[in-house]
């Protein structure tokens, strides 16, 4: 996180001095992203491992970075976000809802959990839409864009930035661009020799910053970046393992007692050896052997085993092929096996739900202002939907013991019974009122 203390802003707005200080320390970490973006797009530091000249040098990289970043962002966002807020801000929560499908709003959702998950952080500009009545919100590279915080207790947001490089026709990138997001203006800079200067400035119309940070934790930490030195050790191994085999494959022949020599064809001995694939020895004291070396098959796999249940476990992420998972079919059995997931997917909804809000806050903001009620945010809570296998028995058998014992509202059942099915809110109540109806028509008849 990056921090400064408000008194550096010149009348609330940030100075080429100022954005220079910060991007230099957003620099400093760009060794960083580029290592986790290669990571997760299988670039890992075992296709760069060189070997003396003459050996077998396989270099096999294993997606689990990718793995980890699926699983835990799809379980997260994947059956999409929903929004609940009590009798009064329902229409007004209806008003932004409608905006939000207009905008494709989960496609961005899944575009920060994904960012997330391998930098330890996403970005979201939040921008005012083509018709100018709602807003629209873009997922941006955290390699790119960043956001500095008050240095306070609060940590407040101060301004976003958001970095782009001036291409010309040839496609060739030169100086840096600089897109500042403060809390009532847009700032555009282009980097000169003597530091950032200023090009213009205008409102964006919302209520603070625009520009949103999504932690995935309090370290802002990617899910796979505390295992990636096992994720390292397994290429090792595995890119080993392949070399034995080749080296095995390529040994040696010693010869005791004898030597070869060209043949009257003019062959040498090794092409005589790979053509008539047999060797004619002088006498009864010659021998021929192979030089190779035993391989411990065994072993590697066991090390393979533990390397990869150690990733895993440490993850928090398991491992989903495992035939262990087809013969749990209780959603008890189920959950237990994915305990750990989830309680990284809760430390992790707590923090994306901070940003969600933020969101919100600015979507009511601007859409109160071109009319309409304003919606009250701390009203609103986010829902998450975990992306599992149902067991729509079991589901079916809690809802009819909660009707009979009269626990359960109608459209509390719905939901419970349609919770896999992507319903949003409007669908729900739909159908709860039909249910309603339905079952006032059957007491009457």
């Amino acid at each position: 996180m990056i921090v400064r203390n408000r008194k550096f802003l010149v009348e609330g707005e940030v100075t080429g001095e100022l954005l220079d200080g910060v991007v230099k320390e957003h620099m400093a970490a760009a060794g960083r992203y580029k290592r986790l973006k290669d990571y997760y797009l299988g670039k890992t530091d075992i296709l760069r491992r060189a070997r003396a000249p003459g050996l077998p040098n396989n270099r096999v990289s294993h997606a689990f970075a990718r793995y980890i970043v699926t699983v835990t962002a799809g379980y997260l966002v994947g059956q999409g976000i929903g929004y609940r807020a009590d009798e009064a801000g329902r229409e007004a929560l209806e008003r932004v809802m409608e905006a939000y499908r207009k905008g494709d709003i989960s496609a961005v959702d899944i575009e920060n959990a994904r960012n997330a998950a391998i930098y330890g952080r996403g970005i979201e500009y939040i921008v005012p839409g083509d018709d100018r009545e709602r807003p629209a919100a873009y997922a941006l590279s955290p390699e790119s864009a960043f956001v500095v915080y008050e240095d306070d207790v609060r940590h407040r947001p101060l301004f976003g930035v958001y970095l782009t490089r001036e291409t010309d026709a040839a496609g060739q990138q030169g100086a840096l661009r600089a897109l500042v997001a403060g809390e009532r203006d847009i700032s555009e800079f282009a980097q000169e020799k003597d530091g950032f200067m200023l090009i213009r400035r205008y409102p964006h119309f919302f209520s603070g910053v625009p520009m949103v940070e999504y932690w995935n934790d309090e370290n802002e930490k990617g899910d796979f970046e505390w295992v990636m030195s096992l994720m390292d050790a397994y290429d090792a191994l595995q890119s080993d393992r392949l070399n034995d085999k080749d080296q095995f494959a390529d040994k040696l022949l010693v010869l005791t007692g004898c030597t070869l020599e060209t043949d009257e064809e003019g062959r040498p001995p090794w092409l005589q050896l790979r053509m008539d694939k047999a060797l004619c020895l002088p006498d009864g004291e010659a021998k021929a052997s192979y030089l190779s070396s035993e391989m411990d098959e065994k072993g590697n796999e066991i090390l393979r085993k533990s390397l990869s249940d150690d990733i895993h476990k440490l993850s928090l992420v398991p491992d989903l092929s495992d035939v262990s998972f087809a013969g749990n079919v209780s959603g008890v059995a189920m959950k237990y096996k994915l305990l750990g997931l989830e309680q990284l997917t809760g430390m992790k909804q707590r923090w994306f739900t901070e940003g969600l809000k933020a969101r919100l806050r600015l979507f009511a903001d601007y859409m109160a202002l071109r009319g309409g009620d304003r919606l009250d945010v701390s009203s609103v809570s986010p829902v998450f939907t975990r992306a599992l296998p149902e067991n729509l028995s079991e589901t079916a058998d809690v809802v009819r013991a909660a009707r009979e014992a009269g626990a359960m509202s109608t459209r509390t059942m719905v939901e419970m019974l349609h919770s896999g099915e992507d319903w949003d809110e409007g669908m729900i109540e739909r159908e709860a009122r039909e249910a309603k109806l339905e079952k006032e028509g059957r007491q009457e008849g």
